[in-house]
């Protein structure tokens, strides 16, 4: 049977209807199906790398999908070239368009070469163009009697380019009302928060949140975008077991043969964990940790439930990464990008990178990212390993894969390449078999010879996509479809800049483990998990390091006075382990001697990385023994993100078994007030000290240093807290919040120690400046610490003392 269609045939001007094609029943619309709209897709950046190589060949695809969906298409191809190269350019691509292997031959060239008609090259460079863009569309409209249903723009550019375009689109290419506007953005999004900050900011001045559509082609990778629907489907056997209790561990990995040759300008920009880890791998491992929303098919619910999981991450610190450099990477930028023979880049090209979600689903289970240029193989999956409690008997050769409770148990999403060559699904034998869409999914046939992560196939369910299709076809499917949720919101992507910047920052001058590449790199990458960090388990071979490089460890701890007091300096991180170490052995002794350890934390910056390190670390710390209370509050609630108890909370109190009544806030925050005299919240403090600290004398006060001198919540020229027998003061801060409630200095001087810890080059002048100056708490009150009965010890990082 055979149907008349209607199909259109670009001119320079506009489109024409122009010939009647006889196809197999199905293949085109009828004019009735075509009342649905024209969607015109505009594709800028259309003779690019991944035009070429990815976005025509998924256009294709989604001509070939919906030509008889009763919406009619036109596409344009679009670039900065002139008319006549850019036609020639962007037709080479067309003219190598390919079918899917099941498509009829006959069909597939007809389509082809209707697809070839429906498209037409512009140069957009200026505003004329666009205006001129907009018009051609809504004369074709007009002229073809059809109604508009929406408009794709597709930035295939570099991201500099994009405000630009938006602001031409904006103002002279938006369809009329009742059809939408979709826009396709490609990574990079920023570099870091404050940029993608700063693009989000301009590109939402001209477009709506659901007008955007951000591309990560990860979501569109067939593995990937089968992990919700996965969990979805099989809740029945997952709900017991998707949990810390169950899950041993989760791996998410993606590694390269290929090095970054050619593209060494693109890197030396981003590196591996912007390119790689920031965007595809975080994605994956968003779909794992966040919780399924009641329906998975609610874009809504789904990028909501997204963003919890986000902000259940814990914060990243410079020892929660191993960082990696092929060896030729150097000689490869210094000839690409004309750098000098000696120039040295600290761009990593390999990252390891540990990171726990403290939700309670998966508190404490090891999350691993890792992913490298210059690797052994080409391979891309996500690793779910469960615990194995089980001891079996029976001898292993004669164990049941099906049955046996002593083989591993894991679901494996293999994104592809590696030993399956293909995406696939697979779930040990001993766990569970899957439920899987027919339509979609097949059991796969099992391989005898291949072995996934120590085990034969046949240990495993396998299965594998019905039809492979690329990854840049789903999302163009995602796009027509208004799908949302394979996409990257403004609020998601914030998250994750969020998240990554703070790494980012720590390593931006981190020495890296320098690599030969390929099957030469052996166990050189191979790494371990301690106490909550990542280390490389071998030492770095001394022919692989680059001896002028000046590593952290070449300089020793400093030992010596700084203001007639014993003085503690070294490198930020080595100083923090040495305080973390001398607080734990100071709070032994004590609980040894009087049963009890009463320990004061003042607010701020500085302790939070010490509270990170004492939670992580210090398993021996005598928690149940100790009192912790604050030396300073700043007055606003303690759920306040600004308090210092809500600060301790977060980086310290949840993470270690402290006696809930142990604990010591200051009370700041009564009668639904803050801070008033009338509330005596001082007097109570300072009752609750003299009732439970002997004689008023804390064991241990840790005290920092803002660049005024001030110390607490006690500043320059207080009136209240640098002398006195008042022991707890309100006070004020020249900055907000203004209002404090702090310990004095008379009672900080009767501590048995106190610690003063000062980081940064940012304290390096008053550091300098305390160094010289004698006893004047009214100018520089934390010059006025000074233990009546006590020792004083100042912790001071080598940036703050030298600069």
């Amino acid at each position: 049977m055979t149907q008349c269609s209607w199909v259109y045939l670009f001119s320079p001007k506009m489109l024409r209807r122009v010939l009647c094609t006889v196809l197999f029943m199905g293949a085109l619309p009828s004019l009735a199906e075509v009342s649905q709209g024209h969607i015109s897709v505009v594709l800028l950046g259309a003779t690019g790398d991944l035009a070429k190589k990815y976005l025509w060949q998924g256009l294709f695809q989604l001509y070939m999908d919906q030509v008889s969906s009763g919406h009619s298409f036109t596409f344009h191809g679009a670039a900065l070239t002139a008319l006549e190269p850019g036609q020639r350019l962007m037709f080479d691509v067309l003219k190598k368009l390919a079918c899917p292997p099941d498509e009829s031959p006959n069909r597939c060239a007809v389509l082809k070469d209707q697809f070839l008609k429906l498209s037409q090259y512009h140069q957009l460079k200026t505003a004329e163009n666009y205006t001129a863009l907009n018009r051609e569309i809504e004369t074709l409209l007009r002229q073809e009697g059809l109604k508009e249903a929406g408009r794709i723009f597709y930035f295939s550019v570099p991201p500099f380019a994009y405000t630009e375009i938006a602001r031409h689109i904006n103002s002279s290419c938006r369809p009329p009302p009742g059809a939408w506007l979709r826009v396709v953005l490609e990574k990079p999004f920023g570099h870091d928060l404050e940029s993608a900050q700063q693009l989000a900011a301009e590109l939402r001045s001209f477009f709506r949140e659901e007008e955007m559509y951000r591309v990560d082609h990860y979501l569109g990778k067939q593995a990937v975008a089968h992990i919700l629907p996965f969990r979805d489907q099989n809740r029945q056997f997952l709900d017991p077991i998707w949990n810390r209790h169950h899950v041993e561990r989760v791996e998410i990995v993606l590694k390269e043969t290929v090095d970054a040759k050619g593209r060494t300008s693109f890197y030396e920009q981003y590196g591996v964990i912007r390119d790689v880890l920031q965007n595809h791998l975080t994605e994956a491992l968003m779909f794992l940790t966040m919780e399924l929303p009641a329906n998975v098919s609610r874009a809504e619910e789904v990028l909501q439930c997204k963003l919890q999981a986000f902000q259940s991450l814990r914060g990243l610190e410079k020892n929660s990464a191993v960082l990696g450099q092929y060896q030729a990477y150097a000689s490869q930028v210094q000839e690409e990008l004309q750098k000098a023979q000696g120039y040295i880049t600290t761009t990593p090209t390999f990252a390891g990178v540990l990171i726990h979600s403290d939700n309670l689903r998966w508190e404490g289970v090891p999350f691993l990212l890792t992913s490298g240029k210059a690797l052994d193989e080409r391979v891309g999956y996500v690793r779910v390993l469960f615990k194995n409690r089980a001891y079996c008997t029976q001898s292993e050769t004669l164990r049941d894969a099906g049955h046996s409770q002593c083989k591993a148990k894991q679901i494996i999403f293999y994104i592809g390449h590696g030993a399956l060559n293909t995406p696939a699904v697979l779930v040990s034998r001993n766990l569970f078999r899957p439920v899987m869409p027919e339509g979609s999914w097949r059991e796969a046939v099992s391989q005898s010879d291949l072995h996934i992560f120590g085990q034969p196939l046949s240990d495993y369910y396998v299965y594998s996509p019905v039809k492979e299709r690329d990854a840049y076809s789903v999302l163009i499917s995602n796009i027509y479809h208004g799908r949302k949720d394979f996409f990257i919101t403004t609020e998601n992507l914030l998250a994750s800049w969020g998240f990554w910047t703070p790494l980012l920052d720590s390593i931006s001058h981190q020495p890296l483990r320098l690599y030969p590449g390929g099957v030469e790199n052996q166990h050189l990458l191979d790494f371990e998990m301690v106490s909550g960090e990542v280390a490389f388990t071998l030492a770095e071979p001394v022919e692989v390091l680059n001896p002028n490089r000046l590593m952290p460890s070449d300089y020793k701890t400093i030992q010596s006075k700084y203001r007639h007091s014993p003085l503690v300096s070294a490198w930020s991180e080595d100083l923090i382990s040495q305080l973390a170490s001398d607080i734990e052995k100071t709070a032994r002794r004590t609980v040894a001697r009087s049963g009890q350890f009463h320990l004061a934390f003042s607010g701020g910056s500085s302790p939070v990385v010490l509270f990170q390190r004492l939670a992580r670390h210090h398993y021996a710390f005598p928690w149940k023994h100790t009192h912790i209370w604050l030396v300073d509050e700043r007055c606003v609630p303690l759920t306040d993100t600004e308090s210092n108890f809500f600060s301790l909370h977060n980086h310290l109190l949840q993470s270690v078994r402290v006696p809930y009544f142990n604990v010591h806030p200051m009370p700041v925050h009564l009668n639904q007030r803050l801070c008033v005299e009338e509330d005596r919240g001082t007097e109570l403090y300072a009752k609750e000290i003299m009732a439970l600290v002997a004689n008023a004398s804390f064991d241990l006060v840790l005290l920092g240093v803002g660049t005024d001198g001030h110390t607490a919540s006690l500043f320059p020229r207080s009136e209240n807290g640098l002398e006195g027998a008042q022991t707890v003061v309100l006070t004020e801060s020249p900055v907000k919040p203004h209002q404090r409630m702090s310990l004095s200095l008379p009672l900080i001087n009767k501590a048995r120690q106190v610690f003063v810890l000062v980081l940064g080059k940012g304290k390096h002048s008053i550091t300098t400046l305390l160094s010289r100056v004698g006893h004047e708490p009214r100018k520089w009150p934390v010059s006025g610490v000074s233990p009546s009965s006590g020792q004083l010890v100042w912790y001071v990082d080598y940036e703050a003392l030298l600069g």
